[in-house]
């Protein structure tokens, strides 16, 4: 496993050994154990960042490369192929985000892939009563309802939570540890043109994500300084799923390796942009 020297200290799964492998970065060295060693460090039961989660159950989804996401990345949203990643959620150059088609939407599900097609991730809709799914199915009010979204690992372990505050205009979205610690906010700048939101943790902003277009399909991700981090390309789904459909997919490019809590802002915007501007579930209303 490659090292960055901004690596948090932490357990980490390694995708090269047996089911159950974790290994512990302490900042400087890699050692390795599994659940059952009585001489793992202590530091495995103090709270780690997202990054640092880990699980040794059977991951939910099975590693089985996809072509077909292969073939978005690099032909629908043109990105070339990149060196490995780690493997998670926080640790891989390229995100595919991709949701799960349906004719009406009543509960937003999203699969989070690697650049090679593997599924390393899921988002779900979570704490929605029948009462607002009927609502949903009946009408077009999802700009008025809260909206909370679980983005768990390839374990199915929570590692971020999104909530999107009932709106009027502008949306604003928060993002927190499963905890329930905040990490940051993304929030929306303005309603016409070219939409942008603002970043913030700590009462700072930290970076922003820039519209390309009025369209909003396409946006550049850029730090404090105004340089750009990463890209959300929004690719194709087809003519009959654009239609009939409301599956949107997304390509994230992260172009290095981003410290926190910038690196969990940008990994929620992913899944952010398209909950954030959705102005209805386009249901029967």
């Amino acid at each position: 496993m490659t090292t960055q020297s901004n690596t948090p200290a932490g357990w980490y799964p390694d995708p090269h050994a047996a089911a159950g492998t974790l290994r512990y970065w302490d900042g400087a060295r890699w050692t390795e154990h599994t659940h059952a060693d009585p001489q793992a460090p202590a530091a495995q039961q103090a709270p780690q960042p997202p990054a640092a989660q880990a699980s040794a159950q059977v991951p939910v989804h099975p590693a089985a490369a996809d072509p077909r996401v292969q073939h978005q990345v690099q032909q629908q949203a043109g990105v070339a192929p990149s060196g490995p990643g780690g493997g998670t959620l926080f640790s891989e150059p390229v995100l595919v985000v991709n949701q799960k088609a349906k004719l009406i939407e009543l509960t937003n599900e999203y699969s989070v892939f690697d650049q090679n097609g593997r599924q390393i991730g899921t988002v779900t809709e979570i704490g929605q009563s029948a009462l607002k799914k009927a609502l949903r199915f009946v009408s077009s009010l999802d700009q008025f309802m809260t909206h909370r979204l679980e983005i768990r690992d390839a374990y199915g372990q929570p590692q971020l939570v999104l909530t999107r505050p009932a709106k009027l205009v502008k949306s604003r979205v928060v993002v927190s540890h499963p905890d329930g610690s905040e990490v940051g906010e993304i929030v929306q700048q303005n309603v016409f043109g070219k939409i942008n939101f603002a970043m913030n943790a700590g009462g700072t902003q930290v970076g922003a994500i820039k519209a390309e277009n009025w369209r909003a399909w396409n946006f550049a991700i850029v730090d404090h300084a105004d340089h750009e981090v990463a890209r959300i390309t929004k690719t194709w789904e087809g003519l009959a799923k654009t239609m009939f459909t409301t599956a949107d997919n997304y390509v994230l490019q992260i172009h290095y390796q981003l410290p926190e809590p910038l690196l969990s802002l940008v990994v929620a915007t992913a899944l952010t942009v398209d909950t954030a501007l959705k102005q209805d579930s386009r249901g029967l209303g």
